[in-house]
């Protein structure tokens, strides 16, 4: 357990040393993906001038490790030291992101190494997820999980929110060769304060013979669909992903596109979507330890049916003007972010702290690499929905399959599942 860590209650986690440095050093990964990601996409367009094509399969390169390595290194990280993983991959970050002003400098940049470059990020993201998740429980007591996943997710929503604006300010501001200098410092002060975190982890059984990876991570996927109240919060976030696929991939589009929305119309939009899950993430401990994890988790799975459900069924006469817009497509997103706020450290925490140490890194890849196939999937079939039946109806059905993931929780025994009653011990 990280130091001090019995002497805290669960409104008092960024008094644990070992938390403080783990939550400072996941902001800074936060805001540097965030930044990131605006300059990533402006050397796609700018630089390399990639076609369509190549800019879907650098799109692509992003989500592959997820497909083909999440179950392998979710078990990878049963057996290693997750502290030293993410100290790691912070260090091989900032070396694969300092190598890209070289590149620009060199005028070596071209779609071929830019790919390279986005695939070693891809998969050092990956690892450093792998392990972020399955360490938390060793740095903060079980009472103090929900308020620790509720700190990390307010720290989330403000990067996510604000990363792309500072990104862009700073990529007009130095130019993209010193703005990847400044992303690579960030990754290796990241990797720094990982490194000053004292944690004692368990280490892992010795491994029977005839057994490899492959028998350890069918256990991950038996544990996890068999467990009474894991198999109802996998089943229905997967099912949740299945939806959020689709609306994420057409709601841009179709605010921008359908509903002629000016561009700055939709960032006020998406700005409010950070503020809904900001508020969230404050609520969500509060409601967990009121109503109990299931019932926080439920009432996340039926706000977010509201919105999507709004937007099928308001005519598009009616918000053609810029005021009546800017409301609709702000309050969408506000109470979409509003309910992936109280629900997201809710399932998180319940999940870390009903789960074995030893089996916490197979059974968050499970339910991770499931979510990615999912969302993968439910895109491609997001805009071929939209061509055959229109974005009202598909944004119903989207609505439909988030009542679905509700049903799946309140027909189950997660349900009444609380937070101080987890036990690792129940199947």
């Amino acid at each position: 357990m990280g130091d001090a860590a019995d002497r805290t209650g669960t409104d008092e986690v960024l008094r644990i040393r070992a938390f403080r440095l783990f939550w400072s050093a996941t902001t800074l990964r936060a805001f540097g993906g965030a930044i990131a990601g605006v300059a990533f996409q402006v050397l796609i367009v700018t630089v390399i001038a990639a076609s369509p094509v190549e800019i879907g399969v650098l799109s692509a390169l992003g989500v592959v490790p997820y497909l083909f390595l999440g179950l392998v290194i979710g078990a990878l990280m049963d057996r290693w030291s997750r502290q030293r993983t993410l100290v790691v991959t912070s260090i091989g970050r900032a070396i694969v992101l300092a190598a890209v002003p070289v590149l620009l400098l060199t005028g070596t940049l071209t779609f071929w190494s830019l790919a390279v470059v986005i695939l070693a990020l891809g998969i050092l993201t990956l690892f450093a997820d792998s392990a972020g998740q399955p360490l938390l429980p060793a740095l903060v007591p079980r009472n103090a999980l929900v308020p620790a996943n509720a700190r990390l997710g307010q720290s989330e929503t403000v990067a996510a929110t604000a990363g792309p604006a500072v990104g862009g300010a700073l990529l007009n501001l130095l130019g993209p060769p010193l703005l990847f200098v400044v992303e690579s410092v960030i990754h290796a002060v990241s990797a720094v304060l990982q490194s000053r975190i004292r944690v004692q982890e368990a280490g892992p059984p010795p491994r029977e013979e005839g057994r490899h990876l492959g028998h350890e991570i069918a256990d991950g996927l038996r544990y996890t669909y068999r467990h009474r109240t894991l198999r109802p919060l996998a089943l229905s976030v997967h099912i949740w992903f299945l939806g959020n696929s689709l609306v994420a991939t057409l709601f841009a589009v179709y605010v921008l596109r359908e509903l002629g929305a000016a561009p700055w119309v939709y960032g006020v939009a998406l700005a409010f979507g950070g503020v809904g899950g900001f508020v969230g993430a404050v609520l969500a401990p509060s409601l967990g330890r009121r109503f109990g994890a299931g019932r926080a988790i439920l009432c996340g799975r039926l706000l977010v049916v509201i919105p999507w459900a709004a937007l099928a069924l308001v005519p598009v006469d009616v918000v053609r003007s810029t005021p009546a817009l800017l409301v609709l497509v702000s309050g969408v997103q506000f109470v979409y972010g509003l309910s992936m706020g109280i629900e997201d450290a809710n399932d998180s925490g319940y999940r870390q702290a009903v789960a074995p140490d030893g089996i916490q890194g197979r059974m968050n890849s499970t339910i991770r690499t499931v979510n990615r196939v999912v969302f993968f999937f439910g895109a491609l079939l997001a805009g071929a929905l939209a061509m055959l039946v229109g974005y009202a109806l598909t944004f119903a059905l989207a609505a439909g399959v988030f009542v679905i993931a509700a049903l799946v929780v309140l027909f189950s025994p997660l349900r009444d599942a609380r937070h101080e009653t987890a036990s690792t011990s129940h199947l």
